[in-house]
């Protein structure tokens, strides 16, 4: 099998640490040329070109990515030495790319057609700026209105109330939008059908950018038409483009698995299943786990009351084999602040923001231990 791209010397890095740039393009082909721009607009990148290595040469060593064209490798051999140099050829037989390479520092030597998607990634990884990907959990009821939606709703706005970059996604077509349980169905912005078509990569800020903003989050919602489904492509590439612009992403989930279900199950972190303290309660949730753990490793169970005689929440843990969260606190509409759009955990000091609070402090201490 032929290797399209390959590690010359070392893993290549950003240079300007991470930040977002525009990569560096030197070549004098044309059509290599074409194709590159078109690869950089791909990923959603301006680039700047040169024929060699550019004066000043702040450029060169400011750019997160530089690409080299095969017929340019011989004008850059002078270039100071940084990591994020891509040696881009076409002629598959040419054992002499691999010297090449090495005599510019090169990390990668890449050969087009096959290389594209790779190179793809690896401009919009360096464009967007790659940190830590966002802690992700997902919310499942144990039983139909066990309160998942709530208690993701509360978690997401909790977590943008503590200044962390925050999105909420509504993976359940049929719960009648998570965007109108936070009071804003008319606010503009694209819901799940916009993205039907996406594949491959789907750029983070883009996405960001294009969701209804609410109480300081973003929210990926169903609209009220038709569709109640999208490939489980495209849910990929749009949770990946959620998940690297880092912060949390909240998933509130159906408890019906579909393919589309399977791609958010896998991307997950850990998964909260709400389980009502009654004995049906949970034995229904005792099906929803064994579907879930299929997928989902890290799955864990939060009760919520009022308890039938004889069960706590260390015992619904147990009888599920789960790892125990908490008591989720029941908040209605009259404990949340004045106005009819104040989301479920708005109340600072209530009791529900106050569970998600400390949900959110163990899980990312737990994260940033791992």
């Amino acid at each position: 099998m032929e290797t399209v791209t390959a590690a010359v010397t070392h893993e290549g890095e950003p240079a300007a640490g991470g930040r977002p740039g525009r990569p560096l393009i030197v070549t004098e082909d044309e059509d290599l040329l074409d194709d590159l721009l078109r690869l950089c607009a791909a990923a959603g990148a301006k680039a700047e070109v040169h024929h060699g290595v550019p004066e000043p040469r702040g450029s060169w060593e400011a750019a997160p990515l530089v690409l080299v064209g095969d017929d340019a490798a011989r004008r850059v051999r002078g270039a100071a030495r940084r990591r994020g140099v891509v040696l881009v050829g076409r002629d598959q037989d040419d054992s002499g790319v691999w010297k090449r390479a090495v005599e510019i520092g090169a990390d990668h030597v890449l050969m087009l057609p096959d290389g594209e998607q790779w190179l793809v990634d690896r401009i919009a990884d360096v464009t967007e700026g790659v940190g830590r990907p966002a802690l992700t959990v997902g919310v499942i009821g144990g039983r139909g209105g066990a309160g998942a939606s709530t208690l993701a709703c509360a978690l997401a706005v909790t977590s943008a109330r503590e200044g962390l970059r925050t999105l909420l996604v509504d993976a359940d077509p049929l719960g009648g939008g998570l965007d109108v349980l936070l009071g804003g169905e008319s606010t503009e912005g694209l819901r799940w059908p916009a993205f039907a078509a996406s594949r491959g990569r789907v750029g983070g800020g883009a996405l960001e950018e294009s969701l209804p903003r609410l109480h300081s989050l973003r929210v990926l919602s169903w609209d009220r038409g038709d569709r109640i489904a999208v490939p489980p492509q495209a849910v990929r590439a749009v949770l990946a483009a959620a998940r690297r612009r880092g912060g949390t992403v909240v998933v509130d989930l159906p408890r019906r698995l579909d393919d589309g279900v399977a791609e958010v199950l896998s991307q997950l972190d850990l998964g909260i299943l709400v389980v009502p303290a009654e004995l049906r309660a949970v034995a229904a949730a005792g099906r929803v786990a064994s579907a879930v753990g299929m997928v989902l490793r890290d799955l864990r169970v939060a009760v919520r009351g009022p308890y039938t005689p004889g069960l706590d929440d260390r015992e619904v843990a147990r009888l599920l084999g789960l790892p125990l969260v908490g008591e989720v606190p029941v908040e209605s509409a009259l404990q949340r602040p004045r106005g009819s759009d104040a989301p479920p955990g708005a109340a600072v000091r209530g009791p529900l923001a106050r569970f998600c609070k400390e949900f959110w402090e163990r899980a990312l201490a737990e994260a940033g231990a791992a």
